[in-house]
């Protein structure tokens, strides 16, 4: 085993675990599943049950996928998928650090990178990919990764995804009187 073969290892299990940690509180967590279609709904991405499913879904399928270190390129471009609708639905319009209010960026754009990373360097020899001889790493594994996140976050904005319109900041006096301020 090299070092190489070490890294790979170590990020799959990272970032394998903390999707499936991500899809399994979609699911579990908090509102669960209908929960999280609220929030879907609520930052533009209709129908919210549809997609909270498939995210869900989709997290925790490429962390089982990156964790046994199978089909590597194609988990890892899941992941970049999933986290570019994320980034571009909802943290990028709040700045980088994910302390301030709203959640920035800073969080899901380290997980696409490190998705994108361990596409290029691939699985390594402890995995499933190893054992049955699938070879995708290098530029080709980046690209396959980097294609398949593109192409599904891209194609996903462009169908399912309007930009909330952004609420008033008002005075609270002002909102009693103002049907169009009151809460639903």
């Amino acid at each position: 085993m090299n070092d190489a073969d070490i890294a790979g290892l170590l990020l799959r299990l990272v970032l394998g675990g903390t999707m499936i940690a991500h899809g399994w509180n979609h699911a579990f967590g908090g509102g669960r599943l209908p929960g999280t279609a609220r929030w879907f709904e609520s930052i533009g991405i209709r129908p919210g049950r549809l997609h909270a499913l498939l995210a869900t879904l989709t997290e925790l399928g490429a962390g089982v996928l990156l964790v046994a270190g199978l089909l590597n390129a194609l988990a890892a471009g899941a992941v970049i998928g999933t986290m570019a609708v994320a980034l571009i639905a909802n943290h990028l319009r709040n700045g980088f650090f994910i302390f301030r209010p709203g959640e920035g960026y800073e969080y899901v754009l380290m997980i696409i990178v490190v998705a994108a990373a361990l596409a290029a360097l691939g699985p390594g020899r402890l995995s499933a990919d190893h054992l049955i001889g699938v070879g995708l790493d290098g530029w080709s594994g980046l690209a396959t990764a980097v294609g398949i996140g593109s192409v599904g976050a891209a194609g996903l904005l462009a169908t399912c995804w309007r930009r909330p319109a952004p609420r008033r900041q008002t005075d609270p006096d002002r909102q009693a009187d103002d049907p169009q301020l009151q809460p639903e």
